[in-house]
């Protein structure tokens, strides 16, 4: 009796294993898509940004001026590498000041956190290794555009530029007054990437019109990743 007991055990097991599996998997596939609809998270290595360019200095401060109206056509990979590296990215390190990035900072500290807002997604910059980390693989610009007073440039540029602190990064060290160098910091990114997309034949707009929670809400930021400024980039209309 047991035996035949055990046959008929094995039998079904047999049977309803195969099923089995097919829920664990599609109950592992729908924890893994998360509540931002995407699978897996893409991580993408950006090409080497140019430390040599076909304008002076002068001449892209002379060019310089607000665009806030912007025609469909994207970005290259190049272009927007070149953008990220202007804005925040990594240089040899000074072996005075300790700093290695493209802007200076109060104490060598780099409070900032630089977000890419594109028609492929939202995406964290991080410039130890000049890469882009996806963060939702959904065309929010139109969604950032409602929470900064629905300002059109947002949703019209190819690409759009979020300046993040973490002020804690700086405080600890300079108490209140860290937050004012946090704010200067911010201006020397804004003008990085100004004269940067000048050179590059595009235009910009700064934008500090905003709803801060909104803006977090809406391009899923950590709590602590306040927003100072926002900057669409494209190619002028």
């Amino acid at each position: 009796m047991k035996r035949i007991l055990f046959r008929i055990v094995l039998i079904l097991s047999f049977l309803f294993f195969p099923l089995f599996g097919m829920f664990v998997e599609q109950v592992d596939a729908s924890v893994l898509k998360g509540g931002r609809g995407k699978v897996k998270e893409k991580n993408i290595k950006l090409p080497s940004p140019k430390t040599i360019g076909r304008m002076s200095l002068e001449e892209a401060i002379v060019k310089r001026h607000s665009v806030r109206s912007f025609s469909k056509k994207e970005l290259s990979l190049d272009e927007i590498s070149q953008l990220l590296w202007a804005t925040y990215g990594q240089r040899d390190v000074d072996s005075v000041t300790g700093a290695s990035k493209t802007v200076p900072s109060a104490g060598a500290l780099y409070p900032m956190e630089i977000y890419l807002v594109s028609p492929n997604g939202v995406f964290h910059y991080f410039p130890s290794n000049h890469s882009l980390k996806e963060i939702s693989d959904k065309d929010l610009r139109s969604s950032l555009s409602r929470a900064a007073l629905r300002q059109e440039a947002i949703a019209q540029a190819a690409v759009d530029f979020v300046i993040t602190c973490v002020y804690d990064k700086i405080c600890w060290k300079y108490g209140e007054r860290g937050m004012r160098y946090a704010h200067i910091e911010a201006g020397h990114i804004a003008q990085n990437i100004h004269l940067q997309a000048v050179c590059l034949g595009l235009g910009s707009a700064p934008i500090g019109a905003f709803d801060d929670t909104a803006v977090q809400k809406t391009l899923y930021l950590p709590k602590d990743n306040i927003p100072l400024y926002i900057i669409p980039v494209g190619h002028p209309r």
